[in-house]
């Protein structure tokens, strides 16, 4: 899907973004995607070993 897009696309994209939030809000913006990115990493994380030991129970 991104392959599609192009670098024009992009720069387009991010112009709006720009416009959008302007300059002053992109920093917190940025950071508070980061921050969910990896509370998301972290929950599937989680999730993935609770089931992992679930399945190691189930075989003994």
């Amino acid at each position: 899907m991104l392959n599609s897009i192009g670098i024009p696309g992009l720069i387009i994209i991010l112009v709006i973004i720009l416009i959008m939030f302007g300059p002053s809000k992109l920093p917190k913006l940025g950071r508070s995607i980061g921050e969910s990115m990896k509370n998301f990493k972290d929950s599937t994380k989680d999730i993935m070993s609770d089931e992992e030991d679930e399945k190691k129970d189930q075989k003994l």
